[in-house]
């Protein structure tokens, strides 16, 4: 599900191929027999209308200027079929025979489209175009996704997005997109049937809540959808929970960041602290452009606290697009750096500090990590990496089998590097990013690292082999997998079991080079149950 050339997440050849990757998955499902066969119909459909439009508005125009007649020609035949085939669907039932002769040929049809625009017609669209012209042309495909014909939806930034155009495409894919929007438990979850019950049931939630897909908002409007922090707290209200998890104080200070301006460092004690406790640096998640302190990774340190006995403290830093990289990896290695110099003066042990994070946290905790052993700095003690982003490239099996997962999916993930990287390239080969690439020299200068990672998750596969190289250049690494768990899931663990259990095999991964049992003891969670893996030297992977 790859092409076979090298793109940005802004082309629109990449965006086009994610969409087929995204749509193919879930062909899969079907076929498999697994998940809800009506909701991954729904939202196949869905999928397709924001995408037939946009190729309408932006694709078919290029075909035009390049004089790829015969593509054109090919794409609107198969276009118009598939509109067809959409309208049979909504009217008919899953098991029936209309719905599934029409669903063969959809997917057929969906198929052959791919392979001829895979080995035809967007590579030459690109050798005639040229990148810089694909670029321009991905940002109007995500443009047009937006304005896209949908129900009217009471968390749209905008109300006229619900626009109806004219023609022969409007109708069917307007129904097909009202129908997905109407299941409002639905759209935005996973219909795979591979989450563990209480990941689906965190989703299911996210869904009823109605965000509008992250991935065709600008950051303006995705930072105003509801997020899985919001989905966790309905999950909770639902069994009568309170939260958040209490600690003994959270207190936000105002530090140096990487710019000559301030950035907040939120500061999180266990109850009781004094002097000398040790400090876990934490840094969150959401592609460089989601999420701050206050959204779901707050629980995601209060839980360390409470699980090891240390002071958190973790920083609100930059943000793209106002900030592109490297801004949100200045603000953390600033916030470290503040963090090691002042760790006394809020009751911490500078001697004894721990690193991670969630997501591109992951990755900012290793290149922190980097470029202190670089300058010659003390180094923190330990280091835990949550679903960590290693690469920019589209890397490994998961970029396939998860291509479709939520919340994170393939497109989301473009849309999220796009925005981080804009008018920075070359930010994807830089080291501080692509840490698949470092040297064994440089991998040997991380400290004792526990890596996280998940089934439903498109980073899934560049974690576990961050994790992998971390071993064979001799840093002692291990590994905890998560079958059916989902990306951001770490921070739920008032309401999953795994996601406990994660936040114990991280506290101790941190208690074991504190010298210390902390507040969650040496036996937190039942023998046998723990998901971790050691990678040792003379044997392969297996249960601890």
């Amino acid at each position: 599900m790859t092409l076979p050339y090298q793109t940005l997440p802004a082309d629109i050849d990449h965006m086009i191929e994610n969409d087929f990757a995204v749509v193919e998955r879930q062909f899969e499902h079907l076929e498999a027999g697994r998940g809800d066969r009506r909701l991954l119909v729904d939202q196949i459909g869905f999928e397709l209308a924001l995408h037939a439009f946009a190729v309408e508005q932006v694709l078919y125009p290029a075909f035009e200027e390049t004089g790829q007649t015969r593509d054109l020609e090919q794409a609107r035949e198969r276009n118009n079929r598939a509109k067809e085939l959409l309208s049979a669907l909504l009217k008919a039932e899953p098991g029936s025979p209309e719905f599934e002769s029409a669903l063969t040929q959809l997917m057929a049809g969906v198929r052959e489209q791919h392979a001829g625009s895979d080995a035809e017609s967007l590579p030459t669209l690109r050798e005639k175009l040229g990148a810089q012209r694909l670029a321009q042309l991905g940002k109007e495909f995500l443009a047009a996704k937006r304005k896209a014909p949908t129900a009217p939806h009471p968390h749209a930034p905008d109300k006229g997005l619900a626009e109806r155009v004219a023609g022969a495409l409007a109708k069917p894919l307007d129904e097909m997109k009202s129908r997905a929007m109407g299941i409002k438990p639905g759209l935005g979850t996973d219909a795979s049937g591979l989450l563990h019950p209480q990941a689906q049931a965190i989703l299911d939630a996210h869904s009823s809540l109605e965000p509008l897909p992250f991935e065709i908002c600008t950051a303006e409007q995705a930072r105003q959808q509801p997020g899985p922090r919001q989905a966790v707290q309905k999950v909770m209200a639902e069994l009568g929970l309170e939260g958040p998890e209490p600690v003994g104080s959270v207190e936000d200070l105002q530090i140096p960041d990487g710019a000559g301006g301030t950035q907040t460092l939120r500061v999180y004690k266990p109850e009781g602290v004094t002097a000398n406790a040790p400090v876990i640096f934490w840094i969150h998640g959401g592609g460089w452009v989601l999420f701050t302190i206050d959204d779901h990774y707050d629980d995601s340190c209060r839980g360390l606290v409470n699980k090891t006995g240390a002071i958190v403290v973790t920083a609100d830093y930059r943000r793209a697009p106002e900030a592109v990289f490297p801004a949100s990896h200045d603000d953390v290695l600033a916030a470290y750096r503040w963090t090691v110099a002042n760790a006394a003066s809020f009751g911490g042990d500078p001697a004894r500090i721990g690193i991670g994070g969630e997501s591109v946290g992951g990755n900012m905790s290793a290149a922190t990590v980097l470029q202190l052993a670089q300058a010659g700095e003390s180094q923190p003690v330990a280091q835990v990496l949550v679903y960590p982003v290693t690469t920019a490239e589209q890397f490994g099996e998961s970029m396939s089998d998860a291509a479709d997962a939520r919340p994170l999916n393939r497109p989301l993930l473009s849309w999220m590097a796009m925005h981080a990287f804009e008018d920075r390239p070359e930010a994807a080969t830089d080291p501080r990013i692509n840490l698949l690439g470092w040297t064994d020299a440089q991998l040997s200068l991380m400290p004792p690292t526990l890596v996280i990672t998940d089934e439903r998750d498109v980073l899934r596969s560049q974690g576990q082999e961050f994790a992998r190289k971390l071993h064979a250049a001799g840093v002692d690494t291990r590994e905890s997998y998560f079958p059916g768990a989902m990306h951001e899931f770490f921070g739920a663990a008032a309401v999953f079991e795994l996601a406990e259990q994660a936040q114990q095999d991280a506290a101790q991964q941190f208690l074991a080079a504190f010298g210390s049992t902390g507040a969650a003891g040496a036996d937190a969670y039942p023998s046998g149950q723990s998901s971790t893996f050691v990678i040792a030297p003379s044997s392969p992977a297996g249960n601890a």
